[in-house]
């Protein structure tokens, strides 16, 4: 038995205007610095005005969001006595809000209590809608969070199906800002997503077309929108993409390429997208030695190939790392700027930090201790995988 969740989705231009019709009195908003410079913040309190609400701003939240700002968030909330929780910005503003909203209706909880396991009993005090400003995450669909420890400088894999937000808006209009360093990273994370729910353990029947049609959308659009911000039919598609694959990856599982990128992230700040999709052809090629299937059947669907076995799986690999380069994205931890003494000083404990990590277990070959740190140097150097 499966579960395929999601929240009430309103897309296109102009769908910031179904904050109109919200009813309730409280409304806090969950967000970063930036977003408010950016003017992003105005514009949703002018639709929640339009409702009737009262508005209260937390934009505290800062690239990968910790486990003391979510705390300090929650301590707002409870203050506040929001009905109200509206992440507004990237994966890390819409996660954060996601902790502090069930941190709020569950003062008893740890964040590091947060799983799939237990039942939270969300939704008696306030519910929670999702306003992504960036096309990459799928966190305005999915009911995971991430959250950063900085005493162990390890990232958390947390959540529990209670809690998808209850609404998802997606407006291209707030995406058309960025700039195309971010639009790229935030592109190649949506196109991780895409794949790993494609060839997860847990993939399955609802989650596949989700995430073909992401994947297609991606390869289609994001040269488009790197290249020229202004170009909305691309803006739109990539965003309507980030949040198919949300459905899609949500519904399955990522996999290998999230679990070394989340370690990488914490001990040496890499944007997640730029982490994750680093690693990407990475495992694509250490997982085509035993199980290519899955990916050479992506490979053809997406017309990159139409070989099957190991040759399909290494086209497909090939198609990513081309991708990247037309965006100018780095293929090799080496050119994000990580020096290798400082990786290889930290490599036992990014190992250590991938294999602990929740999306490791859906890996389709299951990589020894020495193999995976072989991984992590062949991805340092650019290294095609040949074991």
């Amino acid at each position: 038995m499966w579960y395929f969740v999601s929240p009430q989705v309103v897309f296109g231009e102009g769908a910031l205007d179904a904050l109109d019709e919200l009813e309730g009195r409280r409304a806090l908003i969950v967000t970063d610095k930036t977003i408010v410079q950016l003017g992003l913040v105005d514009q949703v309190r002018q639709h929640l005005d339009r409702a009737g609400l009262e508005v209260r701003v937390f934009d505290e939240v800062e690239p990968d969001p910790s486990v003391p700002t979510a705390l300090r968030g929650a301590e707002v909330a409870r203050e506040f006595g929001p009905d109200w929780i509206i992440g507004l910005g990237g994966g890390s503003a819409m996660d954060c809000a996601k902790a502090i909203w069930i941190l709020y209706e569950r003062p008893d909880l740890h964040p590091a209590e947060i799983n799939p396991f237990v039942r939270l009993g969300l939704r008696q005090k306030a519910r929670l809608i999702t306003i992504p400003t960036t096309s990459g995450t799928g966190a305005d669909v999915t009911w995971a969070i991430v959250l950063t420890d900085p005493e162990e400088q390890r990232k958390m894999g947390l959540g529990n199906r209670e809690s998808v937000p209850d609404l998802a808006i997606v407006d291209p209009v707030l995406a058309s800002g960025m700039p195309p360093r971010l639009t790229a990273d935030t592109g190649m994370d949506a196109l991780t997503h895409a794949v790993e729910g494609y060839t997860c353990t847990w993939h399955n029947d609802l989650s596949d077309g989700l995430c073909i049609q992401a994947a297609r959308l991606i390869f289609q659009y994001l040269p488009r929108a790197v290249a020229d911000g202004s170009d909305m039919e691309a803006r739109e598609r990539m965003h309507n993409a980030a949040t198919i694959a949300g459905l899609g990856f949500g519904n399955a599982m990522a996999s290998m390429a999230h679990a070394m990128g989340h370690a990488l992230g914490a001990c040496f700040h890499v944007h997640h997208g730029r982490a994750v999709g680093i690693f990407l052809p990475y495992t694509i090629e250490f997982c085509a030695r035993e199980a290519p299937q899955r990916y050479a059947e992506l490979a053809y669907l997406l017309g990159i190939s139409q070989a099957g076995g190991e040759e399909g799986a290494r086209a497909l690999a090939q198609a990513i790392r081309d991708l990247a380069r037309q965006i100018g994205s780095p293929i090799s931890v080496a050119e994000t700027g990580v020096e290798r003494a400082a990786y290889e000083a930290q490599l036992d404990k990014l190992v250590d930090d991938a294999f602990n990590d929740t999306q490791m277990v859906t890996a389709v070959r299951a990589p020894s201790y020495d193999e995976l740190r072989q991984l992590f140097l062949y991805a340092y150097d650019g290294k095609p995988v040949d074991f």
